[in-house]
C-alpha cells in the first residue's frame, strides 16, 4: 500500500501492456448512501459490489491494462465511479467539478494520482462537469448537457482543451443520468445508443447500433483496445454487438448498477 493511497496491482500470469493504465477506486463501505437521480433506492449488497468490482478490475488486467487502484473513502459513497472525476486525453487531464455537491471531494485523491501521468487542468465554479457526460471519439468530445453537467462546465472544458486541438460538442439529452448512459462508442465510427435518451443529431456520420428495446440501460460499453467490456445483464444487445464481429467481454455489474453506475463509470483508462 502506497502512502498516497494508491495500490498498483498486476494479476499473476496475465500479460499486460505497461503503457495502458486503468485507474480504479475501491467500493466505499457507505455505497448504500450513494446519489440517485433516475433510479429508486434498492437494498445494496456492498460485499457483492466489491466482488463484482474486483472481477471488473481483473478483466481490465486480462486485457493488458496496468491497474492503478485508489483506496475507497468511507465518507464518499460514490467514489468507485472514478470516471466522473476526470477527463483524460493524451496531453492533459481535466479534473472535473462533479454536479452533485456530495461528490466534489472525490476529485482530490484522483488529481493526486493523475499528477504523475498528466498536466492537470481544472473545471472551476460555477461550472460543473461529470466525466460520465463526456464521450470522446478521436479529437472530438461530445458532452451531455445533463443534470450534473452545466453550460459553464462544457464551455470551460472546450476552453481548456482547445489549445491541444480538441473540439467540444454539447449534446441534448434527458431521461438518464449521463450521456454515456445513453450512448458509447464501440468503434471509432460506430456508436451504441438508446435514442430515447439522447438527441442523435450530433452524431451524424456515425453508424448507430440501437440497444434492444427490452434493455434500455444497455448502451454503456467500455472500449479497451479492440475489446468491449460489457455487462452480462443485457444479452440481447450483446448479440447485436457480436453480430458486428466485435469482441465482447462480459462482467457482472448489476449490484454496481443499483448505484446508477455502469462499466465506463468504474475506471479511467489511458496510455501512460
Amino acid at each position: 500500500m502506497c502512502s498516497n493511497g494508491r495500490i498498483t496491482r498486476e494479476e499473476d500470469g496475465m500479460a499486460h501492456n505497461g503503457n495502458q493504465v486503468a485507474m480504479t477506486r475501491g467500493v466505499s463501505p457507505a455505497m448504500a448512501r450513494c446519489e440517485l437521480t433516475h433510479l429508486g433506492r434498492q437494498t445494496l449488497d456492498v460485499a457483492r459490489a466489491e466482488r463484482q468490482h474486483a472481477a471488473y478490475e481483473a478483466c481490465l488486467v486480462s486485457l493488458g491494462c496496468r491497474l492503478e487502484r485508489l483506496l475507497a473513502d468511507p465518507d464518499l459513497p460514490d467514489c468507485v465511479f472514478i470516471e466522473d472525476t476526470a477527463v483524460v486525453v493524451a496531453e492533459a487531464a481535466v479534473i472535473t467539478r462533479p454536479g452533485a455537491p456530495s461528490r466534489q471531494r472525490e476529485t482530490d485523491a484522483v488529481a493526486d494520482a493523475l499528477a504523475q501521468f498528466r498536466t492537470l487542468l481544472r473545471i472551476e465554479a460555477p461550472g460543473t462537469l461529470d466525466g460520465g457526460d463526456v464521450l470522446r471519439v478521436g479529437r472530438v468530445l461530445y458532452v451531455g448537457a445533463s443534470g450534473r453537467t452545466n453550460a459553464a462546465g462544457i464551455a470551460q472544458l472546450a476552453e481548456r482543451l482547445r489549445p491541444y486541438g480538441y473540439t467540444v460538442v454539447s449534446v441534448a439529452m434527458s431521461g438518464c443520468l449521463h450521456l454515456k448512459t445513453a450512448v458509447t462508442a464501440v468503434t471509432d465510427g460506430t456508436l451504441l445508443v438508446n435514442r430515447s435518451w439522447v438527441d442523435t443529431a450530433a452524431f451524424a456520420g456515425f453508424q448507430l447500433v440501437d440497444v434492444d428495446p427490452a434493455e434500455p440501460w444497455g448502451a454503456n460499453v467500455l472500449r479497451v483496445g479492440d475489446a468491449l467490456v460489457y455487462p452480462a445483464a443485457f444479452p440481447r444487445t450483446r448479440a447485436r454487438l457480436e453480430a458486428l464481429g466485435l469482441d465482447v467481454r462480459l462482467v457482472e455489474a448489476d449490484e454496481l448498477a443499483k448505484a446508477e453506475g455502469a462499466v465506463t463509470c468504474c475506471s479511467l483508462v489511458f496510455t501512460a
